[in-house]
């Protein structure tokens, strides 16, 4: 076997066509994560008409180079615009953009790099060690604990939201009504669609954080009566020191695998692994009170999570043939056009494919790394482009990746609506990353519970009867808990010195 193992990883690194395959998609991949609208789920699929005559693992290489570029891409708008490249970038823009406003711009992007490629060879150990086992305790999941997983994801919008809790539960309740826009999930009957067709399938997702996080921005920009100073940019530490890797090493490992164990559950993705990541990074760091502000651990934790989930969602499409995420899906396809069935076949008739599969996944993600850091210098450059053209191009950027995804000119105008409507809740101090967690979870959340109750004979004691939910909803309570003792503490700090100051 292991000999096996040596002959499949020299075949895949010392075939040059394959390499460059694989730098090809990578590229691809990072340069559709950096551009609003455009995800490596489109990119992706793009490539799959390309992959035709290619041999199965250059095709597949490919593929999984722009799937690890295209979650890692996302950063660089995310820090150094305010504005996320992919659905998952969301929680980067937290600490990644004050950051780059406080000069570390540079550093920022170092830290998503290096954080991005720390989270894909984690998740990548874990896919070729504990695949098989790994893969057969996740898919074992059921309503009840997919509706327990959803509650844990939605207690972090008392996190997110600061001190203003009101205003954020507000807005996380926004976010969860726009969930129950289109077919009712259980019953099959619209609801709100308002006798629009295009409200049948609800409201999509990529259109909905176009609108909600890069349009509120522009706009933000263009209508400041004072033009800020130009942004000061530090390039000389953009590589994290050997130091403070190792000082960030429990952030990096358990982000990692967060990210891990939630792409290895089907139907969950990026978006929910940054948000529970980013949300236990502030829980045990030293300096909670710094999140937001610029602290680098937020960027650790959102990056090495979002590319954790990269190897977490090979793993029950490869052992069981359940795609974890989107872009696994359209991964999926690329394997049965080659002629490759997904399953415990793939590992007994195909080893040599899986071997040159898991080869890739490392080579993709040490190019990711590679092509990020000496980018840098370029991509920085952004932040010198006059401000009218750069924020007129991000509109028409934003709104062609809204129309790309479906052909549809409504989810252009859903773009727009919510942009708008974010605007103004920013100008009123209503947070929207609650709004979006609600959006990201509200549909799972509604769906599972009803599903879960439609079929258990004794309502809702399942929860409780059930052990994995139960544990999910305690831990859930205990979240809440501490971090509203937390931010009651904080307040209650404040108060005491500004006492004082007023004492004195």
């Amino acid at each position: 076997m292991l000999q096996m193992y040596v002959h499949g990883i020299l075949d895949t690194i010392l075939d040059p066509s394959t390499m460059l395959f694989i730098f090809v998609g990578t590229l691809m991949g990072l340069i559709f994560g950096a551009l609003p609208g455009l995800t490596a789920t489109m990119g992706v699929a793009l490539l799959i008409p390309l992959t035709y005559t290619l041999d199965p693992v250059a095709a597949l290489g490919m593929m999984i180079g722009t799937f690890i570029g295209g979650m890692a891409g996302g950063a660089v708008s995310a820090s150094l615009l305010n504005i996320p490249g992919t659905p998952s970038a969301v929680v980067t823009t937290i600490d990644g953009y004050p950051m780059a406003k406080n000069g570390q711009a540079g550093e920022a992007l170092g830290w998503a790099a290096f954080a991005s490629g720390f989270g894909s060879i984690i998740s990548w150990v874990v896919l070729i060690i504990l695949a098989p086992f790994l893969a057969f305790l996740c898919t074992g999941f059921s309503a009840p604990e997919y509706a327990a997983l959803a509650l844990v994801g939605l207690t972090i919008i008392v996190a997110v939201s600061g001190k203003n809790l009101m205003k954020g539960f507000i807005s996380g309740l926004l976010g969860i009504v726009l969930c129950f826009f289109g077919v009712d999930p259980i019953w099959g009957d619209f609801r709100f669609t308002f006798n629009n067709v295009n409200l049948m399938s609800g409201i999509e997702m990529m259109p909905a954080l176009i609108g909600l996080y890069s349009i509120p921005q522009i706009l933000s920009s263009c209508t400041e009566k004072e033009r800020t100073e130009k942004m000061h940019v530090e390039l000389k530490n953009f590589v994290p020191s050997l130091k403070k890797i190792w000082t960030a090493k429990w952030c990096i490992l358990r982000s990692s695998l967060i990210g891990t164990i939630i792409g290895i559950i089907p139907a969950t993705g990026g978006s929910i692994a940054a948000f529970l990541s980013y949300d236990q990074a502030k829980r045990y760091s030293k300096h909670p009170e710094t999140f937001g502000k610029g602290n680098y651990e937020g960027v650790i934790a959102s990056e090495a999570a979002n590319n954790g989930v990269c190897g977490g969602a090979l793993v029950p499409m490869m052992t069981l043939g359940i795609p974890g995420d989107p872009v696994t899906a359209v991964l999926m396809g690329g394997l049965l056009i080659q002629g490759l069935r997904p399953g415990p076949l793939l590992f007994s008739e195909h080893m040599d494919v899986v071997i040159g599969m898991f080869t890739a996944f490392f080579v993709a993600t040490i190019f990711m790394v590679l092509i990020q850091v000496v980018g840098i210098r370029f991509f920085v450059k952004i932040l010198d482009v006059p401000p009218a053209y750069l924020s007129g191009g991000l509109v028409i950027l934003c709104l062609v990746g809204c129309y790309a995804l479906r052909g549809s000119g409504f989810d252009v105008l859903v773009a727009i609506l919510l942009g708008l409507f974010g605007y103004f809740m920013n100008r009123a101090g209503y947070p929207t990353s609650p709004m979006v967690l609600g959006l990201v979870l509200g549909g799972m959340l509604e769906s599972e519970l009803r599903m879960a109750l439609s079929l258990a004979p004794n309502g809702w004691f399942v929860f409780i009867t059930n052990p994995v939910s139960c544990i999910l909803i305690l831990i859930a309570i205990a979240f809440t808990a501490h971090t509203l003792f937390q931010i009651y503490r904080e307040r209650k700090g404040d108060k005491k010195a500004s006492e004082a100051n007023s004492e004195a």
